[in-house]
């Protein structure tokens, strides 16, 4: 993530974690300590919690927090074994493959930057507000003008091969 104002380099990086439907266009979002499997697999973990409907795949990059051997004890990959989630990787130096999220992540970086921050916790708030806005307030004229949750109600109760999660 960018620094806050007055922070350094020294004061240590944090990273963004975005989880994005490509259906419904439902995100979520989370500032982690580091880019290691076990971040990435806490930030899973957050999503398959919050999610108001099952995840049978998902798509991330190339990245170690990502990719590993689940004989070696890879936790995000162990997790998603564990999940029965298929895990489908985006081609190599090519972001445009997994588009919906990497404009999701420019979509937070300009909002990040239009607030002066006082804190990491004032941001990890403000992003909190920032993704539910996001999800239940913004149309999206791609989802004929409905908001990704609104669109993702529609959709699953006229979905027929829909395991059932949404609103129990």
């Amino acid at each position: 993530m960018p620094w806050l104002k007055g922070e350094t380099a020294a004061d240590g990086k944090e990273y963004l974690y975005v989880a994005i439907d490509d259906c419904s266009r439902w995100a979520y979002a989370a500032v982690m300590p580091d880019k290691t499997d076990e971040s990435a697999a806490a930030f899973l973990d957050e999503v398959l919690t919050i999610s108001p409907v099952p995840i049978q795949a998902i798509m991330t990059d190339n990245g170690r927090e990502y990719k590993g051997k689940l004989d070696r004890g890879h936790a995000f990959e162990c997790l998603l074994d564990a999940e029965h989630i298929k895990h489908i990787y985006t081609r190599v130096k090519r972001p445009q493959t997994n588009g919906k999220a990497e404009r999701m992540i420019r979509t937070i970086i300009m909002w990040h930057k239009s607030i002066k921050f006082r804190s990491r916790e004032e941001r990890s708030y403000a992003l909190t507000d920032f993704i539910s806005w996001y999800n239940t307030q913004k149309a999206h004229s791609s989802l004929k003008n409905q908001t990704p949750f609104d669109f993702m109600v529609d959709h699953y109760q006229n979905c027929t091969n829909c395991t059932q999660r949404l609103g129990n």
